[in-house]
This record gives structure tokens, C-alpha cells and sequence, in this order.
């Protein structure tokens, strides 16, 4: 089954290379351990039950605005329909609606559900309620997330790593550039640890290198955020030329604000992996990101929660695939629009 013991199914280890994959969800390489969790907060497997005679599972992402999340859904379903279980998704429609996520994750532990798949923008909030579930019986695995320390105990975390995404990024950037030095402006998310993260492994890969850091600047994590940043920097420091955003949102916004300001000869470098960023990288209008693989996550994430229940999972957090895509590999993801949401916006 999966990860107590070496597995085929996919490649953590893709983080720190830049690869272009046939099927970037059949990926059979050996998976790795995953690592445990810290500060008390791996919840005992001695209480988990399959309550269905077919394993119910529910997925709770924080916002059905995010299509970020919606990618982490399309990855589940797509795994349920092979594996024979029954998945189902609860969402508000705003990230900001906390209560209304907290009330959802209520009704869903009153429904007698196997397991919850969970991401939740206020971890906080939910441990109460998370801990109602898993004294109930009911397996809890957080998606989305490199966090290994939890309010309360959970069963097992599955993400990517932020930090090292992000420095493969940063080791890309400097490869490209052949010994030469650049200027480069940082487009932050908004303070807390998902932009600290992000950030600090981009320094990290540029480390050394000679870059010069000039600005770093809040984009608030969104495409008009990123355009008045880069507006902002780009004219403020028009010797510029590289662009690190912490999401795709913004470098896709600073994208906007070069074009605007007729500024052709910055690279742009984002991060996630969404959709209309692989089609700016494959049009040449954006550098790199790194395709945090939202479909992999589901797959692995729904995987985690069915060897949970079968006993074949042990705990702790599962490294998922971030990928460096440039102009010579987006197409390989492109090409597969059922692994992709939203759907790229023609036949590739």
C-alpha cells in the first residue's frame, strides 16, 4: 500500500530538477518515507474505523474561489473513481468565511463520514472540531500544507515543500543567467508564513550567485496586487531585471505592468503552477514557476486517507511534487487539460 514502506506511485523528489513529464499523475518512481510530525501533533490510529460499508470521504477545502483547490478536488475525484470510494466537497464560496467553513466541517462530522481531507486558513478555529472528529473515529489528513505541527492531533499532512520549490526556482534562475548578476525585485505575499517560506527558499537558491536583491514589496497575493507592486517597483528602480512573485497571481499581474511600461527584457518568475501561468510561460511571456502540482496532491491526499483506513499508513507529512516548467516543458502539462483547473484555454 502506501508509504509505510517504499511505494510506486509518485515522485516527491522532483522538486529540485527541472523535468518534463508524459504524465505528470503516473509517475512511478520509489516514494519516500514520510517525516513525523512535530510537537504532539500526530493523532493515534487506535480510534479510526470504516463506519461505510464503501469508505465515505469528505473534502473541505477554504473557499471554492481558490481554483487552486478546486485542482486539489479534481485530483481526488479522479482517484475515488479507481479506488471505489465515495468523495464529496463542502466549501464556502469566500476564503474569508471561516464560520462558514467551521460549520460545514460540524455538519460533515455529523454525518459519519470515514475521513476528512482538510484545508482550512485558520487552523485554530478548526482544532476543536478537528479533535471532536478524531476522538469520533474519523481519519483527518490536512492537504495543502508542509506544516508539521497542528493545534491538534491529526492523522497526516500532505503538501508540497514551499521553501524548496521556491529555491529550486531560485537555483534555476542563476542557471540560466550563466555567471551573470542581476537585479532583482521580490513581490511578497501578504505576512505570514506562506510568503516567509516562499521567500526565503528563492534567496536561498539565488544564494551566492551575485544577484542583488533591490526591493521586496507586499503583492497581496493577487494579479492587481502584483501589478501595482511591480508598477511601483519598476519605476522606482528601473534597473530591474528579474521578478519573483510568490504566487502565479502576482508575477501575472507584474506581467501587466512590464508590458505596460514596455519593459520586454524582465524575467518573470512565479510560483504555483496555475493554469494561465503555464500558458504565459509557453507563450513567452513569463520565465518559470514551479508547478506545485495541485491534481498530484489530490491523488496522493485521497490515497493517504484510503491507507489510513486500511491501516497501511502510519502517520506524518507527504512530501508532494513542486516541478521548475519553463518554455521547454509546459506543454507536457498543457497537454494533459483533465489533470489541469481551470482547462487551459485551447488544445495544446
Amino acid at each position: 500500500m502506501l508509504l509505510n514502506k517504499m511505494k510506486t506511485l509518485f515522485v516527491p523528489t522532483l522538486v529540485s530538477s527541472l523535468i518534463s513529464l508524459s504524465s505528470f499523475a503516473s509517475a512511478t518512481e520509489t516514494y519516500v518515507e514520510p517525516l513525523p510530525l512535530k510537537n504532539n501533533s500526530q493523532a493515534s490510529f487506535n480510534q479510526t474505523d470504516v463506519a461505510n460499508s464503501k469508505m465515505r470521504i469528505a473534502y473541505l477545502p477554504p473557499a471554492t474561489e481558490f481554483a487552486y483547490y478546486m485542482a486539489i478536488g479534481e485530483g481526488i475525484k479522479n482517484l475515488a473513481n479507481e479506488a471505489s470510494v465515495d468523495t464529496f466537497m463542502l466549501a464556502p464560496q469566500s476564503g474569508a468565511d471561516i464560520n462558514g467553513q467551521m460549520g460545514m466541517l460540524q455538519d460533515v462530522i455529523g454525518q459519519g463520514v470515514d475521513a476528512i481531507i482538510i484545508s482550512t486558513h485558520d487552523e485554530y478555529a478548526a482544532a476543536p472540531l478537528i479533535k471532536r472528529a478524531v476522538k469520533s473515529g474519523i481519519v483527518v489528513i490536512s492537504v495543502n500544507s508542509d506544516v508539521r505541527s497542528f493545534p491538534t492531533p491529526i492523522h497526516g499532512v500532505v503538501g508540497y515543500s514551499q521553501r524548496n520549490g521556491t529555491r529550486a526556482l531560485g537555483k534555476y534562475a542563476v542557471s540560466i543567467n550563466k555567471g551573470q548578476t542581476k537585479k532583482v525585485a521580490i513581490i511578497e505575499g501578504q505576512p505570514g508564513y506562506h510568503s516567509t517560506e516562499r521567500v526565503e527558499g528563492f534567496l536561498e537558491g539565488i544564494s551566492g550567485s551575485g544577484f542583488e536583491v533591490v526591493s521586496m514589496i507586499d503583492g497581496k497575493w493577487n494579479v492587481e496586487g502584483g501589478n501595482t507592486a511591480a508598477m511601483d517597483l519598476l519605476q522606482a528602480t528601473p534597473d530591474i531585471d528579474m521578478i519573483f512573485a510568490a504566487n502565479d497571481y502576482m508575477i501575472m499581474g507584474a506581467a501587466l505592468a512590464a508590458k505596460a511600461l514596455g519593459r520586454q527584457d524582465i524575467q518573470l518568475i512565479g510560483n504555483d503552477g496555475d493554469t494561465a501561468a503555464l500558458e504565459e510561460i509557453h507563450n513567452g511571456r513569463l520565465q518559470a514557476t514551479a508547478n506545485t502540482t495541485p491534481f498530484i496532491m489530490g491523488r496522493i491526499a485521497l490515497q493517504v486517507a484510503i491507507d489510513s483506513l486500511k491501516g497501511n499508513f502510519s502517520g506524518g507529512w507527504v512530501e508532494t511534487p513542486a516541478i521548475t516548467v519553463d518554455s521547454k516543458n509546459a506543454i507536457s502539462f498543457l497537454s494533459q487539460p483533465n489533470k489541469l483547473y481551470p482547462k487551459p484555454s485551447k488544445q495544446y
